[in-house]
């Protein structure tokens, strides 16, 4: 855990600086600084101002964030609440923070977060041809389900530079 991070969560007055931080980690060129870009798999942008604020105002949408001591938010994670589980989404840290603990850190905290909600599992689809993503996830507790949704064929989320699927993983807490 990394003492000089602190988690918290997000307003609609962050939303400019996440709107930056997640197309920076993984559309375009920036991106490619970090290990979680999708720039080879997708143009255009990853999240717009009005969607994130349309999330922000869903009932069960959260939004955390991870600042680090200059109050700089260099991650952030949305997490909506389904029934029984979270769905876990936008993971994000600044592509040169990446590597740092920063994720690892934002899930627990995501985890927690579920749990004081009463929830029993975290759920989360990840693009099917990012295999050291999902390895990622797969040494912090995440299982694949076998089930595989489509990705959205929509160019607000994107657009594919290759068909792309989505396969579904998740965590017992």
């Amino acid at each position: 855990m990394n003492e000089v991070i602190t988690i918290t969560s997000a307003t609609i007055a962050d939303i400019p600086a996440l709107v930056l931080l997640v197309n920076s980690a993984y559309r375009g060129d920036y991106s490619k600084k970090g290990w979680t870009t999708e720039a080879d798999l997708l143009d255009g942008l990853r999240v717009i101002p009005e969607t994130m604020l349309e999330q922000m105002n869903t009932p069960g949408q959260h939004f955390l964030k991870a600042t680090d001591p200059a109050e700089k938010i260099i991650g952030c994670v949305s997490l909506l609440e389904k029934s029984t589980k979270i769905y876990l989404g936008m993971l994000t840290v600044e592509p040169t923070n990446q590597g740092a603990g920063i994720g690892k850190y934002l899930m627990q905290a995501s985890e927690e977060f579920a749990l004081k909600l009463g929830k029993t599992h975290i759920e989360m689809t990840v693009i099917s041809v990012r295999a050291e993503l999902i390895a990622y996830y797969e040494r912090r507790g995440y299982q694949l389900t076998g089930e595989k949704r489509p990705f959205p064929n929509d160019p607000k989320f994107g657009i594919q530079k290759q068909p792309l699927e989505f396969i579904v993983m998740e965590k017992k807490l």
